[in-house]
């Protein structure tokens, strides 16, 4: 065998390991999500239930309520998808495009916020939505997620990639600054937006920390603070706990599985420079 040949084997043979080690935990946790209770508390665990039952997903909705927590979930995820995404882009679109005094500098005061810890800013954050009033409530989850660094980096990077003499071209035509943001740069952005749009949904929808904080009434919970209540409340009922997982990763793997092309395309061209 000739060596490109041997190394692209080597290469297959690896990436063929790391994608094997990381669905077997996945598989896993279907598979106990199918036992019956005690079944995976026994040794060695066994992979494969013995009698596949749906019981558990039905003990979710019954004993958990586990729709009013996704639906929250859903809820908060959703809008604040759709706010992050407009301002975001809105943005990102003026940090590369237009021209205002401190352009530049500003940006750069915002790349510098990148590293700081997003616990460190938990705590003046908190004090912030106490102020507005806005603790236990869904507008105190959403508003702090709907424009970040990250989000407006990434459309600007994005947004380099449009040709100026586009919008030039628009704005001899008359054409306004939002006529040229919505006729032009967010159908040209589509697959950074969507690919920004999955990284805030997914992240918002899978965030603990910050809901546990802010929602007191248990009836606002989201999905991930439910089931750590699980956990807390049926800690050796391992095979519930994991039909609320495989419940809570579900859509948005089916989500990231329908958009996946628009997200690699988004990532690939991210990386514009000027």
């Amino acid at each position: 065998m000739s060596r490109p040949r041997a190394s692209a084997a080597f290469l297959n043979a690896g990436m063929a390991l790391a994608a094997v080690l990381t669905v077997i935990p996945f598989a896993w946790m279907l598979s106990v999500s199918l036992m019956t209770p005690g079944e995976a508390n026994t040794f060695p665990p066994p992979f494969v239930p013995r009698t596949p039952t749906l019981e558990n997903y039905r003990l979710l909705f019954t004993r958990l309520d586990v729709g009013r927590y996704a639906f929250n979930s859903a809820l908060i995820a959703t809008v604040t998808t759709v706010l992050s995404l407009l301002f975001n882009s809105m943005a990102g679109y003026a940090f590369a495009r237009l021209r205002f005094a401190g352009r530049d500098r500003i940006f750069k005061v915002l790349l510098m916020i990148l590293v700081v810890p997003a616990q460190v800013a938990m705590l003046p954050l908190f004090l912030l939505m106490r102020e507005l009033g806005l603790v236990n409530s869904y507008a105190g989850v959403i508003l702090p997620g709907v424009a970040g660094v990250f989000g407006i980096f990434l459309v600007r990077q994005y947004a380099l990639s449009i040709p100026q003499e586009l919008l030039d071209a628009a704005r001899v035509d008359g054409a306004g600054e939002w006529r040229i943001y919505r006729s032009i740069v967010l159908p040209l952005c589509r697959p950074v937006l969507v690919t920004l749009g999955l990284f805030t949904f997914m992240g918002q929808w899978n965030d603990f920390m910050w809901p546990l904080i802010v929602l007191s009434d248990g009836a606002k919970h989201t999905l991930p603070v439910a089931l750590a209540g699980l956990i807390g409340e049926h800690a050796p009922d391992t095979e519930l706990m994991m039909a609320g997982s495989v419940f809570t990763i579900l859509p948005v793997l089916v989500l990231f599985l329908a958009l996946q092309r628009a997200y690699i395309s988004g990532i690939m061209m991210g990386g514009v420079k000027e």
